[in-house]
């Protein structure tokens, strides 16, 4: 094969960390797995083909939607017999689609609830190649929405941006502010119209502050912001017109109601002509003050909705709706009199309009409690990092697939473990899979409350049926925007407590290429450390696809040599498969002028003398021992 030619250099091959291939991580063979083939539906002869290899562990890789549909259920029974027969284990890559519903055209809850079935039906075909145990079964976190375009700052500009910070805020940035500098470009949607745009890092430059660094959270800061502050710019021009027809009309009208006052009885008949039509420019008012009431009522929905804050929905309830509510009540019953009662609505509602909109004006300001203590309500986010919006869709998705799985097969059903897709695509850092798990688990919880579940089991089963499958090979892929081997480790150390499965393969940080482990430069043993210290007994399984591409042979043995496996099943000692690499190589090592070759054949003895099958290297020699030719 074509690593077995590797020169290894000089040391001596007993040593048991000797070879360029070992990363200086021990494990076992029975420990790895391998993939099949994922462009073939024939998985049953892909399975076999593998485990012919002396594995004991397979991923039937289904990745493609297309190929899965493809793969008659019949075939997965099939394994399931040939695993019994073999003492083998499976798991499942399921298929790879984008579980938040979110597409280039938008988000759609239409299209999350189809994702959801379709990998709602992988999970439930998984349960057939192992029906009585938890086979784990792996998605990605994210199918191909828009991901972080990082760039990793310079001194320079972190030391600019932590003076402005602090100048700005009063104190110094956390470690998670300061990481947002990193960001480059993030994708972010409009939650109304479900359209997705972008927000750059970016510098500005302003005559009151000067030059000032804007990430690009801070951007979508700006622009919801800006599309609250001209929503309620809009709302208030439009009551601007109807206050002009309103004044026009109240000098007319403003004697009748005095008179009415008075006692005196006022009918419409007897109006003249400047006050009746002070009554049409009324008429008018209302029509304007009914556009303004419709424009009120979305904006309160787009505050309430699309609020995260909890203080601005309390004060939108208590100083916004509960008013607005108990005055119109009011305004009805004055409604049912006669005009100058309606003139007088009018005015109540127009009072009612400014009050309402000096209200709504406060929200992104600070605000005093009658606590004493000054809070700032924070506008509506209609505009959201697509990363942020995708993790609530995700793990409802996830939420919903692991508890259907729990309530159809109970303790024996799949386990749903979530991938980080390689860096670059959405969801693929550490924190994010975190928050995915988290909030999935808390999904299954709710899920099984419903169901009547005591909330100890579900979260026991939400624990024990939803984690982390970490990719190694797809985590270093952070390289290309300038982070080292300590930040890729320091990823795996945030992740860690929720891993129940690893993939492995290895590149040099900039392309997905995916060659066994000890050919790029993944911290494999520090990765493998990190995991373990946090409790990790999971499945490792090989993903060399670029290995299987280029040299058409199997990554396993050069897998084994670089975990340094023992060579002996049931001993965790010497030899190991790193120290084989060379023992061919320097089989003939000690022939030279004063051992000749010519010499050893001649007379029958020497080691490449002896039978071909024996490893001699003449076909048709005499035996070394009698002389007799070899038939």
């Amino acid at each position: 094969m074509a690593y077995e030619y590797f020169y290894e250099g000089t040391p001596y091959s007993l040593d048991p960390s000797y070879g360029d291939l070992f990363v200086g991580y021990r494990s076992p063979a029975k420990t790895l797995s391998i993939t099949t083939d994922s462009r073939t539906a024939n998985q049953i002869q892909e399975v076999s083909n593998k485990l012919n290899l002396g594995v004991k562990q397979v991923e039937v890789s289904l990745v493609s939607p297309e190929v899965f549909d493809a793969v008659p259920k019949q075939q997965l029974t099939e394994i399931n017999r040939l695993s019994k027969l073999t003492n083998s284990e499976m798991s499942v890559h399921g298929p790879i689609v984008e579980p938040s519903g979110i597409s280039k055209q938008g988000y759609s809850e239409e299209s999350r609830e189809a994702v959801e079935r379709q990998m709602q039906m992988a999970v439930d075909r998984s349960h057939e190649l192992n029906p009585n145990g938890n086979i784990p079964v792996v998605f990605h976190s994210s199918g191909g929405i828009p991901g972080t375009e990082y760039a990793v700052p310079s001194e320079e500009l972190i030391k600019e941006y932590k003076e402005q910070f602090k100048a700005k805020v009063g104190r110094e940035p956390t470690a998670a502010e300061m990481n947002r500098l990193a960001e480059n470009q993030i994708g972010i949607i409009n939650q109304e119209t479900n359209q997705i745009v972008g927000a750059k890092r970016e510098i500005k430059y302003y005559p009151e502050v000067g030059k000032e660094i804007r990430t690009p959270r801070e951007e979508v800061g700006t622009i919801n912001h800006t599309e609250w502050t001209n929503s309620i710019t809009n709302l208030a021009f439009y009551k601007k017109e109807a206050d002009e027809t309103l004044k026009s009309a109240h000098a007319v009208l403003a004697p009748l109601i005095a008179m009415k006052e008075q006692g005196e009885k006022i009918r419409l008949e007897n109006l003249d002509v400047r006050q009746k039509q002070a009554l049409t420019e009324l008429g008018k008012t209302e029509l304007f003050l009914e556009n303004v009431e419709a424009s009120f009522r979305t904006l309160y929905n787009k505050a309430y909705k699309y609020s995260e804050d909890p203080n601005t929905r309390t004060f939108l309830e208590k100083e916004i709706a509960k008013p607005w509510k108990d005055n119109l009540e009011e305004m009805r019953e004055k409604r049912r009199g006669d005009f100058l009662d309606g003139f007088d609505m009018v005015v109540k509602k127009s009072f009612l309009i400014d009050e309402t909109l000096n209200k709504l004006k406060l929200i992104g300001e600070p605000v005093k409690l009658p606590s004493g203590e000054s809070i700032i309500l924070r506008e509506p986010q209609v505009y959201k990092p697509i990363e942020d919006f995708a993790i609530d869709k995700t793990s409802k998705t996830f939420g919903d697939v692991a508890f259907n799985a729990y309530k159809q097969f109970g303790d024996n059903a799949p386990m749903v473990v979530v991938e980080n897709p390689p860096s670059g695509m959405g969801l693929s850092r550490a924190e994010d899979l975190k928050k995915i798990i988290e909030a999935s688990r808390k999904q299954f919880i709710e899920n099984a409350a419903e169901q009547g579940i005591s909330r100890k089991k579900a979260e026991d089963a939400a624990k024990k049926l939803i984690g982390a499958t970490w990719d190694v090979g797809h985590i270093n892929m952070l390289r290309r925007y300038g982070f080292e081997e300590k930040d890729i480790i320091k990823e795996t150390e945030k992740i860690a407590p929720y891993v129940k499965h690893v993939h492995l393969s290895d590149n040099f940080g900039f392309e997905h290429t995916e060659l066994p482990m000890g050919m790029g430069n993944v911290p494999t043993k520090a990765i493998m450390e990190k995991l373990e210290q946090a409790g990790f007994k999971g499945k490792k399984v090989v993903e060399a696809i670029s290995w299987w591409q280029h040299m058409k042979t199997p990554p396993i043995n050069a897998t084994l040599e670089a975990f340094g496996s023992p060579m002996y099943v049931g001993r965790a000692v010497a030899p190991y498969w790193n120290q084989a690499t060379s023992t061919y190589g320097s089989y003939f090592s000690g022939y030279g002028p004063f051992l000749p070759e010519q010499h050893f054949s001649m007379y029958g003895a020497g080691f490449s003398g002896m039978p071909v099958e024996l490893g001699g290297q003449m076909p048709g020699k005499a035996s070394r021992l009698s002389g007799t030719p070899n038939e």
